[in-house]
């Protein structure tokens, strides 16, 4: 197992996906770790996660840069773009090819849609040679079981055999999937903890045996809880979340600060963003964060 040196200086990360503006809900995960980051000393990175040409916008990861710039959230070196990384992606998949650890998948959607989260192994040995028409990548995941230590959720122990199968590295369309370009690109910036939602914590598994297979560094793991509505529903652009108002920074760095238990001191009120994000990190403790896997906003209008 790869890890990385004890003594590696923090770097974080906030890698959204330009598929609409930014909303409370990812304002929030960024909020936490670029506090996180301050704290510790270290750097907070920006990777825009466009790698699904399909439902991602530049206008749209443009707009989310501007709404970063305009809360105060500024990043330490250059934004990263999946979207323009395809030839990382692609020799990583070969050199996975070469050690046969990958296999080619003509399984259409609305079939596997049938056979419920778990990959019936369908295709493994079905295709000898690489089928001519369009195909999935899938990774054999064999008899792993992935086992890691969160920060805030404890200990994670995920058989992926039983859990989810082989699971797709590449796209029909030849696009990289999700699991693939996030391991890749957390290694080429040097992640030291990956801080995110905990609705990705299922997918945590997955990403480190892909760590393991092109020997990648692990990184940490932190998963906080999401904010939902008050039916229990996480605030996406799926389910309609609002756009931050970037007219109303502080007012919504002031929202998101209560939302996790730190309520800035009176005299900050109406303060410019940076003073809040200042006394933000200097009053922090991810450990303060609320109990839990989701943070309810109630009646804020998200």
């Amino acid at each position: 197992m790869n890890s990385r040196h004890p003594s590696a200086p923090y770097r974080g990360r906030f890698a959204p996906s330009p598929t609409g503006p930014l909303h409370l809900g990812s304002l929030y995960t960024a909020v936490v770790g670029f506090c996180e980051a301050r704290r510790r000393g270290g750097a907070w990175l920006v990777r825009i996660d466009d790698a699904d040409r399909q439902r991602c916008r530049q206008t749209h990861a443009d707009s989310i840069l501007r709404t970063l710039e305009t809360h105060g959230l500024w990043w330490d070196e250059a934004v990263l773009f999946q979207s323009r990384r395809d030839e990382i992606y692609r020799v990583a998949l070969e050199r996975l090819a070469a050690g046969s650890r990958v296999f080619p998948c003509t399984c259409p959607r609305r079939e596997l849609a049938g056979s419920g989260p778990i990959y019936s192994g369908r295709c493994r040995a079905r295709y000898p040679h690489p089928p001519a028409g369009e195909h999935a990548l899938r990774l054999r995941v064999g008899d792993a079981v992935i086992g890691f230590d969160d920060r805030l959720q404890g200990r994670i122990e995920q058989d992926l055999g039983s859990a989810v199968g082989d699971f797709v590295v590449r796209r029909r369309d030849g696009l990289p999937a999700y699991h693939l370009a996030t391991v890749i690109d957390d290694a080429e910036q040097r992640v030291t903890e990956v801080l995110r939602g905990v609705d990705l914590l299922d997918s945590t598994p997955r990403q480190i045996l892909l760590q393991e297979c092109l020997g990648l560094p692990r990184p940490d793991y932190c998963h906080i809880p999401v904010l939902t509505d008050r039916g229990g529903i996480k605030l996406s652009k799926q389910a309609g979340a609002r756009p931050v108002d970037a007219d109303a920074p502080s007012e919504n760095l002031w929202t998101v600060l209560a939302l996790l238990g730190f309520v800035p001191e009176p005299p900050l009120i109406g303060a410019k963003p940076a003073e809040i994000l200042d006394w933000a990190v200097a009053h922090w403790d991810i450990r303060r964060l609320p109990l839990g896997r989701r943070i309810d906003v109630g009646g804020l209008a998200v």
